[in-house]
């Protein structure tokens, strides 16, 4: 698997699980609340904060209606358009949000929900790499225009067949652009923990030939911990300043200090996963001698006198002959007198 680059970080399965949170829709229109959300990312050492970048009449038909979950979140009914108006950030905010990312250092991405005009906004802005969510994934023409443009294309795969996948990922690399990133996700807000199907990620792995992460809806933490350490090189999480405040997303995602747990716990993934290969670490070699074992007298033996399971036994330290000797020694006799509660030798004992 090749390693890509988004911004300053390096991506893959030898790296550092990339985290990128998601402030989403969760400003609800305001600059100041985005600019929060940011120093949040930021200070819980999440490597990315993603928001949204649309127009409500470019995402929607005026008479769609709005999800269940939707419904449900905000605790009314209105078009999808009407809701999602209130929850556009404006082109304005982009200046000042982008020099906040820039100036306490971390990256700024955005999904472009609004297709095309939105691919164009955010490449002419320079963002470092293109997150699709779910919703885009058969929209084959956007995805292309996209991949065109030669940046990281990070995928979520939330309501989608295998053959849906083969599809977008096709397209994709039909343009030169190998720079794929899957996401492995349940478009449920929030999704119990009988739908998440983590093995489909490794799965998709599998599948497709490319690096492969999670994005998350699931309540609490456990979850994007459990999919770091089942390989995934990117997690994405929804985060907020408060659960209760009104919006479509608030609730699903985490506040502050969850999310400092969850990069924290994911961060340390690659140290606890460590190499495949089997060996003991310098402390332990350490405490080899005094945690192992040998064989040793348990009573006094005479001369001449045979070793038996009365006079031998199997106690630490680890400095004398291996218990693997045990049942050499069992049987033989004792070349000299020895004490008991002494190690035995080699020297002690012949057939």
């Amino acid at each position: 698997m090749e390693t890509i680059k988004i911004g300053n970080k390096e991506v893959g399965f030898n790296k550092p699980v990339f985290v990128i949170a998601e402030a989403g829709v969760n400003h609800n229109g305001s600059i100041e609340l985005a600019l929060k959300l940011i120093d949040v990312a930021k200070n819980s050492g999440a490597d990315a904060v993603k928001f949204e970048t649309f127009k409500a009449e470019q995402v929607a038909l005026a008479s769609v209606p709005m999800a269940a979950y939707q419904i449900k979140n905000i605790g009314k009914i209105e078009s999808q358009v009407a809701m999602l108006k209130k929850l556009e950030l404006n082109e304005k905010f982009y200046q000042p949000i982008m020099a906040h990312c820039k100036k306490i250092g971390i990256i700024f991405l955005s999904t472009p929900h609004g297709g095309f005009e939105s691919v164009g906004f955010l490449n002419d802005l320079g963002v470092p790499a293109f997150k699709f969510g779910s919703g885009d994934l058969t929209n084959l023409p956007v995805l292309e225009y996209a991949a065109k443009i030669g940046k990281p294309m990070i995928i979520s795969t939330g309501m989608a067949t295998t053959e849906e996948v083969k599809r977008a990922v096709s397209h994709i690399k039909k343009t030169g652009n190998n720079k794929i990133i899957l996401l492995h996700c349940t478009t449920e807000y929030p999704c119990p923990p009988e739908n998440v199907n983590l093995r489909a990620m490794a799965a998709l792995k599998e599948k497709f030939g490319v690096l492969v992460g999670y994005s998350d809806h699931t309540l609490g933490i456990n979850v994007p911990i459990m999919a770091a350490t089942l390989g995934a090189v990117l997690i994405e999480k929804h985060m907020t300043l408060d659960k209760n405040m009104p919006g479509p997303d608030h609730n699903a995602s985490v506040e502050s200090e969850e999310l400092r747990q969850m990069i924290s716990a994911i961060k340390n993934t690659g140290a606890i996963l460590g190499s495949r290969v089997k060996k003991p670490t310098p402390e332990e070699l350490s405490l080899r001698n005094i945690a192992r074992k040998s064989i040793v007298s348990i009573k006094d033996t005479k001369r001449g006198e045979l070793f038996t399971a009365n006079n031998i036994g199997i106690k630490r330290p680890g400095t004398g002959l291996e218990p693997k000797y045990y049942f050499k020694v069992l049987g033989s006799k004792a070349v000299k007198d020895i004490k008991a509660d002494v190690l035995i030798s080699k020297n002690d004992f012949k057939k």
